[in-house]
């Protein structure tokens, strides 16, 4: 941190941390996963906003806290608690991670990839990740194999170029092998009415290690960019999938780190050529961790790409990160309306998000359902969720 950026930042402190409900909305039913029921049409979420004494303020996503667990920071200088070099410095001041982020850019009149040194450049490469099992959702009423191509077209028509598609229907959904013919007659189909696209598959590890190696024989010539958690990680059967993938279809990559993450254990396979990106949930890992392990990772050469399902807020955080740390892969790309947001400096052209200048990370929060430390509204209902 520069002696300029600790002065500036010293002259704020902490006066107030404000609470507020939101509520997220996708544009239709997104489906089913190899493990999960239908996610449904959207859900309500946390944000926290931070005032500093001057009125600067800063705000993003909270989901960790309930407003009763708000953390005690009145009073503190803001250097105390975030250096734009490392991100935040107090324990206490880590659920606030993001709203940090975004007030000292507010402050420092950068937006947050420039705070993180801009290595990655500001055109990062989006995929769609609103492809689910909709051809076996709803239960009561299944769409069929055109109702994911019309997903597809749907996002292609938004300006999605690449796609990643749900496999691994013979864990729950389906009797084993019929599944597996599905998952292949689903993929060689999207890949057939969009030759055009950059294609990834995400088993959620819903395959045994034989079951996807089957898989992936059947699929080698549609050219896959990456494979994500086709079964749960060992060493054993990854040098089994990578044999595969060198004699199939060279190119194609894998990603592992969503599920359970042992951060350790993917450094290793990834200096191994076992693991080629790394996903960690960019909210549940956390930002300032993101930060610190994106070195080690490039080091390893790992690629990036943060696990954002399910909130377009995510996209744009990892967007930020990947802009300004670099090693970037593809990043989720999520579709919905979050109310109460101004995201329209975003928008995703030809599959490239291009990540804004204004300050922070660039989002306006214009309203939100706002909670007292007790949880109460201004009409003393109590927060639910």
């Amino acid at each position: 941190m520069t002696l300029l950026h600790a002065e500036r930042l010293a002259e704020h402190r902490i006066a107030e941390i404000r609470t507020y409900k939101i509520r997220t909305r996708w544009p239709r039913l997104v489906g089913r996963n190899a493990n999960l029921e239908e996610h449904g049409y959207g859900r309500e979420l946390l944000v926290r906003e931070v005032v500093t004494d001057q009125g600067a303020a800063g705000w993003g996503i909270c989901r960790h806290l309930p407003p009763g667990q708000t953390p005690q920071l009145h009073g503190r200088r803001l250097c105390d608690v975030f250096d734009p070099a490392v991100g935040v410095m107090a324990d206490d001041a880590m659920p606030l991670d993001f709203a940090l982020h975004d007030l000292a850019g507010v402050i420092l009149d950068v937006p947050v990839y420039r705070m993180l040194g801009a290595a990655g450049g500001k055109a990062v490469p989006v995929y769609d990740a609103m492809i689910y099992m909709d051809d076996v959702t709803p239960a009561y009423d299944p769409g069929g194999l055109e109702v994911v191509l019309d997903h597809c077209r749907q996002d292609y028509e938004l300006g999605y170029r690449s796609f990643k598609i749900k496999i691994g229907r013979g864990r729950r959904w389906m009797p084993e092998e019929q599944g597996l013919h599905r998952d292949i007659e689903v993929t060689r189909a999207i890949r057939e009415r969009f030759p055009d696209v950059l294609l990834m598959v995400d088993a959620n590890n819903g395959f045994t290690c034989d079951g996807f190696l089957s898989y992936f024989q059947a699929v080698a010539d549609c050219q896959l960019y990456a494979i994500e958690e086709p079964f749960h990680e060992t060493r054993d059967e990854l040098r089994r999938l990578r044999d595969q993938i060198e004699r199939l279809s060279p190119a194609t990559k894998v990603v592992e780190g969503e599920a359970k993450a042992d951060v350790e254990f993917l450094l290793d396979l990834g200096a191994e050529g076992l693991v080629d990106i790394l996903n960690l949930d960019i909210d549940g890992y956390g930002f300032t961790r993101w930060r610190k392990l994106a070195r080690r990772a490039i080091e390893c050469g790992l690629l990036l790409s943060p696990h954002t399902f399910d909130l377009k807020l995510k996209t744009y955080y990892a967007a930020h990160l990947l802009a300004g740390v670099g090693g970037v892969s593809p990043v989720e790309g999520v579709i919905d309306e979050t109310e109460g947001v101004d995201t329209s400096l975003y928008e995703v052209r030809q599959g490239v998000l291009d990540v804004p200048s204004a300050p922070g990370f660039g989002m306006r929060l214009v309203w939100g359902r706002r909670y007292d430390e007790q949880g109460l509204d201004d009409s003393g209902h109590k927060l639910t969720m």
